[in-house]
């Protein structure tokens, strides 16, 4: 059974940091990323990562901020968020893609992810 549990939400002070981290379990994926949703927003791309390193994506809003990792022998992705802005605020998913597709557009919507987390929440203080 494949599991994707994310870690290390929590609540913190503007300019801040947290580290989100996601285990995935049962095989591995070709991209492992983070999508988050804010109140009253839909879910949106916030950064991903291939396998092979061949692609590195952020949002930008958080370029520059937000940094995001891959350990392939432990099937882990983790998301260094630096600096962070009450806008910030949200609930951050894993999302994990069997697909081999490494185009750019592609790998930042919602529908190419096949396994997704329960979702953690972050919040940042003004």
């Amino acid at each position: 059974q494949v599991q994707l549990v994310e870690s290390g939400g929590g609540l913190v002070q503007t300019g801040g940091s947290l580290r989100l981290s996601c285990v995935a379990s049962g095989r591995t994926f070709y991209a492992m990323g983070w999508f988050r949703l804010a109140p009253g927003k839909e879910r949106e791309f916030v950064s991903t990562r291939s396998r092979d390193g061949l692609r590195i994506l952020y949002a930008e809003f958080v370029k520059g901020r937000f940094t995001i990792s891959r350990d392939r022998a432990k099937n882990t992705v983790t998301l260094q968020m630096n600096n962070l802005k009450p806008e910030d605020t949200a609930v951050y998913y894993c999302a994990a893609s069997s697909r081999e597709n490494s185009i750019a557009s592609t790998l930042r919507k919602i529908e190419t992810y096949d396994y997704w987390g329960q979702g953690t929440q972050v919040t940042v203080s003004s």
